[in-house]
């Protein structure tokens, strides 16, 4: 199991904030003989639907000099994380959780706008100060 993100915890209160219950942490995936860690996986009961909604949330940080080396990785386990839960769990949303300092420097570039949107990326937006969430994009 990988360590957790810098942010794991700032993440985590967020969801609960926004009415989320964490029900994994880690969300656990088995892929054939890999076993694969997302960070978090929560879900939130929706009365006037009578069905929750759930998410798993992999959460970067996005600290070192290199924002695109991280965006390379982060994309990467991203794709994989997916194939895997809608193997596993279709009904789960995956979202990457990525700060709003980050998102507001480096994520609304258009260049990565259309990796973003080509590659079907749901982010998560924190703030890391309050810990909130600031935006969901799907």
């Amino acid at each position: 199991m990988s360590a957790k993100d810098a942010f794991h915890t700032v993440v985590k209160t967020a969801l609960e904030k926004e009415g989320w219950l964490i029900t994994h942490d880690p969300y656990t995936l088995q892929a054939g003989t890999l076993e694969l860690y997302i960070d978090l996986g929560a879900e939130k009961i929706i009365a006037a639907e009578k069905q929750g909604q759930k998410i798993a949330v992999e959460i970067k940080s996005f600290l070192s000099p290199s924002k695109i080396t991280e965006l390379y990785a982060a994309l990467g386990q991203f794709i994989i994380y997916r194939i895997a839960l809608q193997k596993k769990e279709a009904n789960r949303t995956l979202y990457l959780a990525v700060p709003s300092t980050v998102y507001n420097e480096f994520f609304l570039l258009p260049f990565i706008q259309s990796v973003i949107q080509i590659n079907q990326l749901c982010l998560v937006i924190y703030n890391i100060e309050q810990e909130v969430i600031d935006q969901w994009q799907s």
